[in-house]
């Protein structure tokens, strides 16, 4: 690519309006990389005093490579954070919520820590005990859970079942009276709040499939019910989650106002004293410089200034609160380093054109681009360059048009075959969403932390794709 053409794309068709022209094209941009994350002597990038160099050799790519202490960082703040926050009222706990990224390492880093965690299936489930997670600090989440589900976790002793039904009530309550036991359960109450986030992770308005309606009534026939099965149901909260990505904390403090409302009818009118909480996740992060992400102080400030106004309001004492980041402490904490092979400049008409930089990855170990029409950032990882800042395209290897990994991002004009980079925040959700289209193998997990690196999920081989094949 000639340098007077590179630089002819800024402000073209190619570069979306919202994407600034990089003043320096190597530099690590604040807020999308982890906090280990910087550029060693040789130009290279460096994750906790690990060589992408290094990692490409030992390791291979694609490779998700986690800052482990970043990520345990972000676990310590926010519950540092809403600790205090809630010290006035009536307490906090944070959960992990760990369909985000969950393996039997992160699930021993988050009980050190002292989170809480969340799982939303079976497999989720044995994870954790696989990990000896403590069980009673364990949620298990599900809009369809099966009975073989329901049964591990009451024997397990798990702390909380989230109902997500009139109908998982009754089904619940027939189980613990067959296994001799109570079970202790969460309300998830769809509020009726419109989270502004994309259509497929807005998780609170009322046409989908999660949560028992609070608009209906039949949020309070739920607790009712519950109420009603003392000797097999233990009524310990509510739970309410609007949605994922969610910058705007109006929603939370709309979401919350109703929630409370029902812990007050259900003490007033059924007699019962509701002492949990749970407002849920979804807090956003900064993918590109379009996002600007609260930090976990200002978030547990502000729900607990919404708590305490709204419990003063309503003469409620104040109820344990819960909330369950998975992304806010996953995401930043991830990149995945690729490796560069085709290089396309493809016209686009008139003096316009664009390239795309394939990699040996793509929508099987990233599909959040084509899923949710999400944007990632990327960065040259194994060099720097003094080329021209040209718009990439960033593609994968399936055979997919979609197949989309970084829609609109700078790199140097002189990116070729064999060049490693690297895209952040993609601990949240991509090694959970992998894939094995194409018959791709999904890539290594590892950590890395004081120049050590070690195995989280190891890489698939041809051997495993062949392990269900019958034939």
């Amino acid at each position: 690519m000639r340098a007077h053409e590179a630089g002819a794309l800024h402000g073209n068709d190619a570069s979306p309006s919202w994407l600034p022209y990089p003043q320096d094209v190597n530099a690590l941009i604040p807020g999308l990389w982890s906090a280990g994350t910087r550029r060693a002597e040789n130009g290279g990038l460096e994750i906790g005093g690990v060589g992408v160099d290094r990692l490409a050799e030992e390791v291979g790519t694609p490779t998700m490579v986690v800052d482990e202490q970043d990520f345990r960082g972000r676990a310590l703040r926010f519950r540092a954070a809403f600790e205090e926050a809630f010290g006035g009222l009536g307490g906090a706990e944070v959960s992990y919520a760990g369909k985000a990224f969950l393996c039997r390492e992160v699930a021993r880093w988050v009980a050190a820590d002292g989170l809480s965690l969340d799982v939303c299936s079976g497999g989720e489930l044995a994870v954790a005990l696989r990990a000896d997670f403590p069980a009673e600090r364990i949620t298990l989440h599900g809009n369809n859970k099966s009975d073989t589900e329901i049964r591990r976790a009451l024997e397990a002793g798990v702390g909380r079942i989230v109902l997500d039904s009139l109908e998982e009530v009754d089904r619940v309550a027939a189980l613990a009276e067959e296994l001799g036991t109570v079970a202790p359960v969460m309300l998830r109450i769809t509020t009726g709040v419109e989270a502004h986030t994309h259509e497929f992770i807005a998780t609170a308005h009322e046409d989908q499939k999660f949560g028992i309606s609070l608009t209906s009534g039949d949020a309070f026939e739920a607790a009712r019910r519950v109420l009603a099965r003392p000797e097999h149901l233990e009524l310990q909260g509510i739970h309410s989650h609007i949605g994922s990505q969610i910058f705007d904390v109006g929603g939370f403090e709309v979401a919350a106002r109703r929630v409370l409302r029902l812990v007050r009818d259900v003490r007033d009118r059924l007699g019962h004293e509701i002492r949990t909480v749970d407002l849920g996740g979804g807090f956003g992060v900064m993918y590109n410089t379009q996002h600007t992400p609260q930090t976990p102080e200002q978030l547990a400030q502000g729900l607990a200034r919404i708590v305490g106004e709204e419990c003063d309001e309503l003469d409620l004492q104040p109820p344990r609160i819960l909330v369950e980041p998975g992304r806010a402490i996953a995401g930043p904490s991830t990149q995945t380093l690729y490796t560069v092979g085709t290089v396309k400049d493809v016209q686009l008409g008139g003096p316009h054109h664009r390239v795309y930089v394939a990699v040996d990855g793509g929508m099987s170990d990233n599909i959040r681009t084509a899923l949710y029409d999400a944007d990632y950032s990327c960065l040259l990882a194994g060099r720097v360059s003094d080329a021209e800042p040209v718009v990439v395209r960033v593609v994968g290897k399936h055979c997919e048009s979609g197949d989309i990994v970084v829609k609109d991002e700078y790199l140097p004009a002189d990116v070729r075959r064999g060049d490693l980079i690297s895209v952040p925040v993609t601990g949240a959700y991509c090694y959970s969403l992998a894939s094995t289209y194409n018959h791709v193998p999904r890539p290594a997990v590892v950590a890395v932390r004081d120049g050590e690196i070690r195995p989280l999920m190891r890489r698939e081989t041809e051997d495993d794709l062949f392990a269900l094949d019958a034939g």
